[in-house]
């Protein structure tokens, strides 16, 4: 039995991305004709790293900051979301290196709700943006940072 890889060593498998193709067939009556941005994770990584405390982001505009990077017409927000999980895992199984640890915990999903499938679940990143100052509110089931439209980024840099 070979040796669980590494969350790392995960997102080490993808070096053909990033990718600008057509927007599949599938996908144009939501969508429309054009362009989809798949992109790295180096490229996800890096904007999950450049949400400064105080801040927040979801994975949608993550995508679309990739998208307009790559002068395509949507990004992947699926491959987005996977490897935003990845990167979360993979600053966690490891010690923060310098310049810190990626805060993944910025990173929501849409309309600001936490993600249950990062490391931790919903306690453990509903207790870093608290330490942070933001409110966590739960609807239902579901938790999101109260007032979100006001600390996410515009965009990514």
């Amino acid at each position: 039995m070979s040796p669980k890889k590494s969350w790392r060593d995960r997102l080490a498998g993808y070096p053909h991305l990033p990718d600008v193709k057509e927007i599949p067939l599938a996908m144009r009556p939501k969508h429309g004709e054009g362009t989809i941005a798949t992109p790295s994770p180096r490229e996800v990584e890096a904007a999950m790293r450049s949400i400064s405390e105080g801040r927040l982001a979801t994975v949608m505009g993550i995508g679309a900051d990739i998208a307009e990077r790559h002068h395509a017409t949507i990004g992947c927000t699926v491959t987005t979301a996977i490897f935003a999980h990845l990167i979360a895992h993979a600053a966690e199984e490891t010690p923060a290196p310098p310049g810190g640890r990626t805060p993944w915990w910025r990173t929501l999903k849409i309309g600001g709700e936490l993600n249950a499938n990062y490391p931790g679940g919903i306690e453990a990143q509903m207790s870093r943006l608290e330490a942070e100052g933001h409110t966590v509110v739960q609807r239902g089931k579901r938790y999101f940072v109260e007032d979100f439209a006001n600390k996410k980024l515009a965009k990514i840099r």
